[in-house]
């Protein structure tokens, strides 16, 4: 099939770029659910793992710094995987672009390097789509996540200045 000639060539890059993608994106998924189970603790469920009691513990045991922590994690491996998503359209056009500078000089084989330079912009369309596709999955949690640990460090701010106001009294 003629999508697949180029995969030693430009679009292998592509495609190394995809499996790195697919690695970032399983990372920051995992660091969003971890994220997001920390801020809402599950309840006592009968035959669930965690009773009521440890799951309020667990949450207790939270420090804003772990909180903190979790959340730059999250966002920088979310930014990472992102930027990677936005590279495939462009990776997708350079091929092309280097494909047609190339049958320039070998206008005798013009068909088969056009056929390669479209391959490019083929794989770079179609990772692209799926990475975005990814993107939308994920981005609800964050946002989620995010205004979760904002409300957690407003209350835990209110809360210090609770106490250190009667402190001072």
């Amino acid at each position: 099939m003629v999508i697949f000639q180029n995969v030693i060539g430009f679009d292998g890059l592509i495609f190394l770029l995809a499996i790195a993608t697919t690695v970032i994106f399983v990372l920051a998924r995992k660091a969003t659910n971890e994220l997001y189970l920390k801020m809402h603790p599950s309840l006592y469920v009968p035959g669930f793992d965690k009773t009521k009691e440890k799951a309020m513990n667990d949450y207790k045991e939270l420090t804003e710094a772990d909180v903190v922590a979790m959340r730059d994690k999250m966002g920088r491996l979310y930014t990472l995987f992102a930027n990677f998503t936005g590279i495939f359209p462009l990776l997708g056009i350079l091929g092309t672009v280097i494909s047609l500078i190339g049958m320039i000089s070998d206008m005798a084989n013009a068909q088969s390097n056009f056929y390669l330079a479209l391959t490019s912009t083929f794989w770079g369309l179609v990772f692209a789509i799926i990475f975005k596709m990814l993107d939308g999955f994920i981005l609800s949690r964050i946002e989620d996540n995010e205004k979760t640990v904002a409300l957690y460090l407003e209350r835990n701010i209110a809360e210090y200045e609770k106490v250190n106001t009667c402190e001072d009294k």
